[in-house]
């Protein structure tokens, strides 16, 4: 049964943007004035009719109105309320939906303001590294939320699709034409020697700290490591290409967004270009026929589009254009100590925000496959809500002798309910369907109490301590 839509707070910001009253935007729409009313306070919710009238009557995305975004805020919401020195007690699940869907601005400034609380109570518990950290400077005022945080969390809500960026570079990659099997090297230097008198050089880097691509506006001269594997290669020049065709859209989307530093937009520019070079070099609706047609084959992907197997796990965690919309995935990346280098979720997959994930998820298993095979698993979270998970391990290789190999482990997957239409669900048994991985978001927030994983008690919950017996885990909680 579909889910009923309540977007009030949408409609409200659509007809205050329009400079219209409630009777004005009724009139427009074709509604009565208490109906337009009853849809803003969430009384009712928006019917397809609704829809359609404000996409033909204000030119509003429909993408706009769906509810993932709820989904996701009730989850966070879920999770920092999780800690006890806000409430003696949990708050209800309506509670939170009722925020997130009445006041979704104000939720989010009250969870910019539970990391700021986080932050500062680490900083306190280490008086040492503040000083380190600030220099010498412990009551310098901190940002609520650091910059790259920040920028995920911009992404997140925008399920990871920027669709003006993403169907310039689809016009950009017709228009070369650029073929799964092309040169796209040569093609793309062409393109920047042509247009804008740009040379590429693909050079042996004076020293292992030098940059794997630099570009100089000033010289016209982009040089790029020659030891780089050849999907970087294209995928670092095409991210040239964004700058030069797309600076204008990625200053904008940028300025858009609303980040509290500059550190922030800075580093959400450097993600727009990577956005761009990913969306150029696989062209959404190519690309998405092409997964469709492979069910999402990552290796048979790669070897296809020339792209490397992380670079197609990313852009499937982005197919999200509204009308065509494709398998809802969310993809991270992670390093040895469980630092999360990526993370994106179309689903509603929640990522820890805070400490650790879940031991039991697969994603930390990718480690110990040297021969960076796929792991296949189903999860269960919390609220029973299924999902196929996939993991690999990738090396990124030594820049010469003395050098370490870098080791990282993608994480991809999507609800359970979309098995069908990935290759990997085919080797899974009925067993598999019916004992799923128990996992969830962290220790620090998952009820599960017979977890033989956990780490440590739920933030919620009391610790009881057993003095004369105890079980693999040392406490129990209620």
């Amino acid at each position: 049964m579909a889910k009923k839509l309540f977007a009030g707070h949408v409609l409200r910001k659509i007809r205050e943007r329009a400079g219209l009253s409630q009777v004005g935007f009724a009139t427009r729409l074709g509604l009565s004035p208490s109906y337009v009313n009853q849809l803003e306070s969430n009384v009712r919710p928006v019917s397809a009719g609704v829809l359609i009238a404000v996409s033909r009557e204000f030119g509003a995305d429909l993408a706009s109105f769906e509810a993932s975004d709820l989904d996701r805020l009730v989850a966070d919401l879920g999770e920092a309320f999780a800690d006890s020195r806000f409430h003696d007690g949990s708050v209800g699940l309506q509670d939170l939906k009722s925020v997130a869907t009445h006041t979704p601005d104000f939720a989010r400034a009250f969870l910019d303001l539970y990391g700021a609380l986080r932050r500062m109570s680490e900083q306190q518990a280490s008086l040492d590294d503040v000083l380190e950290t600030q220099g010498g400077h412990p009551g310098r005022p901190q940002r609520l939320t650091p910059p790259y945080e920040e920028v995920r969390d911009h992404f997140h809500y925008i399920d990871n699709y920027v669709d003006d960026l993403d169907e310039s570079a689809e016009r950009l990659a017709s228009e070369l034409g650029l073929a799964w099997h092309a040169d796209r090297l040569r093609v793309l230097s062409g393109w920047l020697a042509d247009r804008h008198g740009v040379t590429v050089d693909v050079v042996e880097r004076g020293s292992a700290d030098a940059p794997i691509v630099a570009f100089d506006r000033r010289r016209k001269l982009v040089v790029l490591d020659r030891a780089l594997p050849r999907p970087s290669l294209d995928f670092l020049l095409a991210g040239v290409v964004g700058d030069l065709t797309a600076e204008d859209l990625m200053a904008a989307h940028a300025e858009r967004a609303g980040f509290t530093s500059p550190a922030a937009r800075d580093i959400c520019r450097l993600a727009l270009r990577n956005y761009y070079a990913g969306a150029l070099l696989l062209p959404y609706r190519r690309f998405l026929s092409l997964a469709k047609d492979y069910r999402h084959d990552l290796d048979r992907l790669a070897v296809t589009t020339g792209a490397s197997v992380e670079q197609i796990g990313h852009r499937l965690s982005t197919l999200q254009r509204s009308g065509e919309k494709g398998v809802p995935f969310y993809f991270l990346k992670v390093d040895r100590a469980g630092n999360v280098i990526k993370r994106h979720s179309a689903t509603r997959f929640q990522f820890a925000r805070y400490g650790g994930s879940c031991p039991v998820w697969n994603v930390h298993e990718a480690f110990e496959h040297l021969d960076n095979r796929l792991s296949v698993q189903v999860g269960e979270m919390p609220d029973g809500t299924q999902y196929l998970c996939l993991a690999r391990s990738v090396s990124k290789p030594a820049s010469g002798f003395g050098a370490r190999e870098r080791r990282y482990a993608l994480g991809l997957g999507c609800e359970l309910k979309y098995a069908d239409l990935i290759v990997y669900a085919d080797g899974l048994s009925a067993a598999d369907k019916s004992r799923p991985a128990r996992i969830g978001i962290n220790c620090r927030i998952c009820p599960r109490g017979d977890c033989l994983d956990r780490a440590f008690p739920a933030l919620d919950k009391e610790l009881l301590v057993d003095q004369s017996a105890r079980g693999v885990v040392p406490f129990s909680m209620r």
